[in-house]
């Protein structure tokens, strides 16, 4: 169980730290601005783009927050990281760049296992200590 939360932790927290609190503060560069050009993306995706990230980033760092807000935050990286690539691909060939976003989406797909790992965990628990097992048990009698 501990080492599903560190797996958890340590993979959202780069999630988080590397698309969302990074890009909040820099997506207004020159080189922001040149690398969403260079990848023919008209200017306001860029700002667009990071909006819906740093979102994504408070929202899976929350931990109050779950459920389908939770999944579409998932989903919305899933795809960053998915077309990052296939435009790296596109616009530059097969290079590193193409596949760097590919090792962000490993990461994402750790810490949702592991989410969701932690989330059966614990209503499994939550589930035990509300003593609904004998009441189960008593009803089947």
């Amino acid at each position: 169980m501990k080492k599903i939360k560190i797996t958890y932790w340590i993979t959202t927290a780069i999630i988080v730290l590397f698309d969302g609190v990074i890009p909040a503060f820099t997506f207004n560069t020159a080189l922001a601005k040149q690398g969403v050009s260079h990848l023919l993306y008209p200017d306001y995706f860029r700002i667009a783009i990071t909006m819906f990230k740093v979102a994504g980033a408070i929202i899976l760092i929350t931990p109050s927050l779950k459920g389908r807000i939770k999944e579409w935050a998932y989903a919305g990286f899933a795809f960053v990281f998915a077309f990052a690539s296939i435009s790296h691909f596109v616009v530059d060939g097969m290079n590193f760049q193409s596949f760097f976003p590919l090792i962000f989406l490993g990461l994402l797909a750790l810490s949702y296992i592991s989410f969701h790992k932690l989330n059966s965990f614990n209503q499994g628990n939550s589930f035990t200590s509300n003593n609904k097992i004998p009441n189960k048990i008593a009803l089947s009698r």
